[in-house]
């Protein structure tokens, strides 16, 4: 018997504890330690077979559950990796992961590594497929209960802001945050008022912040949502747009598109609020086209082929209209002829694919309530942050206007493409320098960086590629209405053709509209096109490769399957 027992391996087992808030952590024996003893108290009940705790503590005291952005299960998972853990052991599993995708990756993980995962009071094994069933059941739930709570968060938040109350977050210049409410600083409501007025006479911002640069001028003190105070700095762009524009200082609360009254008082005239904002409405659409022409490229510098290498922009015109496109810098420093390979995309298209990749991202449920998660981890989350990503992500998704194009230049640092997916680098570093000083949460809170990964698909037409985007950041289709045209016309031209009353030749319509003899011809053939084809042209959905100008040159076959092989 002891022999067997010196024979048998040892379980190298780690305890993972984790709790949402720092609430109570200053305690000699906090809810960590409560999980840990239970853990322990497990582990030594299986001595027998071999089980031991490792020394190594991985407690994570105040971070959510919905994200993986926490210190100790990254040494947790780093561990595993690196072969220093036999099984791992939570009091639930909820205290491991709250988001059924997260788990899905921590999972992959333990296999990858052979470890096993314990939770000491729900029974369950990860090494069959009952136990992964049981466990995906039970995050269900957890993640539900994530969801429920946060849309809660979201509702009193809502509900707290129309009566006028202080919800929490970074306390503007001018104020002090008691309770509830906000009351104001007397040496900092002059600062305020000077902003306010100076920008009035001065009539730019990039005057005002050279003003209060110049006289010495630095931001009071502040403590932010990650804990970080910060004081005696310049005042940037973003900031002042930030001040010039919040209601706040009118006496109002700001919760997304609505403005209420707020129990705290106005330190601005409205008066001079109403010229303000006049003011900021007006120099804000002067530099626009400026700033952001039309053919203006804003993934330059940032936008790389298979091989690595940049993708410059570049352009063409035909009948006076000029069409942009990326390409390959192989293939603007040599010719095809050379043996010069890469790729060309039109440029419109490509930026609508990533602007919808990305916007896709800002409107999951699930990413929206990780980024509350992260906000949580630090100070009370504000609902206007799930407001500003909904107003970012429209911007996105209109990359052919100026503020789409703007917004594609400040959040994407880095896009990658490859024969099967889209890889974008997004970051919200540079939103706080924004002309609009819309998204003062955003900045505020700091945000980390992430990536965006969505399959495509390329089909080639022509000399270039074209794009179609799969998955949740697909784009709802939208009709070519130089195809919808094409069918127009040819409705058009057959029911001319077949009245009785007017008796016309095909000579006759082509001599009527100018057009030629062969291209009406060709055109009274698509009265006999494939519904299917013709409902996917309406709806947008038709094949990348089919143009205007294919299915106006085209022979059209008698049968539809014969038309859908030789248009597709």
């Amino acid at each position: 018997m002891s022999g067997a027992r010196t024979g048998r391996k040892t379980i190298r087992c780690a305890i993972y504890t984790r709790k949402s808030t720092e609430e109570g952590l200053e305690q000699d024996f906090n809810s960590l330690d409560a999980q840990r003893e239970a853990c322990a108290a497990y582990v030594l009940s299986q001595k027998h077979e071999g089980w031991t705790t490792l020394s190594e503590r991985y407690d994570d005291g105040g971070y959510s559950g919905g994200t993986m952005e926490r210190p100790a299960l990254s040494r947790l998972l780093a561990d595993v990796e690196a072969g220093k853990v036999d099984a791992v052991i939570v009091y639930k599993v909820d205290r491991l992961t709250r988001s059924l995708t997260d788990f899905a990756r921590i999972v992959a993980i333990f296999d990858a590594a052979g470890v096993s995962f314990v939770s000491i009071t729900q029974a369950f094994n990860t090494t069959t497929s009952m136990g992964r069933l049981t466990l995906n059941v039970l995050l269900s739930f957890a993640q539900f209960e994530r969801e429920v709570t946060a849309e809660r968060i979201r509702d009193k938040i809502a509900a707290s802001k129309a009566k006028g109350m202080w919800m929490g977050g970074v306390v503007p210049i001018g104020y002090r945050a008691e309770g509830r409410s906000l009351v104001p600083v007397p040496e900092e409501v002059a600062l305020v008022r000077r902003i306010f007025e100076h920008y009035l006479a001065l009539g730019s911002v990039n005057a005002l912040r050279a003003e209060l640069n110049a006289d010495g001028i630095r931001t009071p003190e502040r403590r932010h949502r990650n804990g970080r105070v910060s004081a005696g700095a310049a005042f940037s762009r973003g900031q002042l747009y930030a001040i010039l524009g919040n209601p706040l200082f009118i006496g109002r609360i700001r919760h997304r598109d609505k403005v209420h009254p707020g129990l705290h008082a106005a330190i601005v005239d409205a008066d001079l609020w109403d010229a303000v904002q006049q003011g900021l409405a007006t120099n804000r659409r002067k530099p626009t086209a400026t700033r952001a022409p039309e053919g203006s490229s804003p993934l330059a510098g940032r936008l790389f082929d298979p091989e690595g290498r940049k993708m410059r922009p570049s352009h063409a015109s035909k009948k006076g209209r000029r069409y942009r496109y990326y390409v390959s810098a192989a293939l603007i420093d040599n010719s095809v002829a050379q043996g010069a390979r890469g790729w060309r995309i039109p440029a419109a298209e490509l930026e609508a694919a990533t602007g919808h990749a990305v916007a896709a991202k800002l409107r999951d449920p699930e990413f929206q309530a990780q980024l509350l998660g992260f906000g949580t981890a630090r100070a009370e989350p504000s609902a206007s942050v799930i407001a500003s990503l909904s107003q970012m992500a429209e911007l996105l998704e209109a990359p052919a206007s100026a503020a789409g194009r703007d917004a594609l230049r400040r959040l994407i640092t880095r896009v990658a493409l490859s024969e099967s997916e889209l890889r974008a680098e997004v970051s919200f570093a540079q939103v706080d320098h924004t002309d609009s000083g819309g998204f003062a949460d955003l900045a505020a809170l700091e945000l980390p960086a992430f990536i965006v990964i969505a399959p495509l698909r390329l089909r080639r037409r022509g000399p270039e590629l074209r794009i179609v985007l799969g998955g949740a950041a697909a784009p709802a289709p939208t009709p070519d209405p130089l195809l919808v045209r094409t069918l127009i016309e040819a409705s058009r031209r057959v029911a001319a053709y077949l009245d009785p009353a007017r008796a016309l030749s095909i000579s006759d319509i082509a001599r009527s509209e100018g057009a030629d003899v062969g291209d009406v011809s060709r055109s009274l053939q698509l009265a006999f096109l494939a519904p299917d084809l013709v409902e996917a042209i309406l709806n947008g959905t038709q094949p990348v490769a089919l143009t205007s100008e294919r299915l106006k040159r085209a022979d059209l076959p008698l049968l539809w399957q014969d038309q859908r092989a030789a248009l597709t």
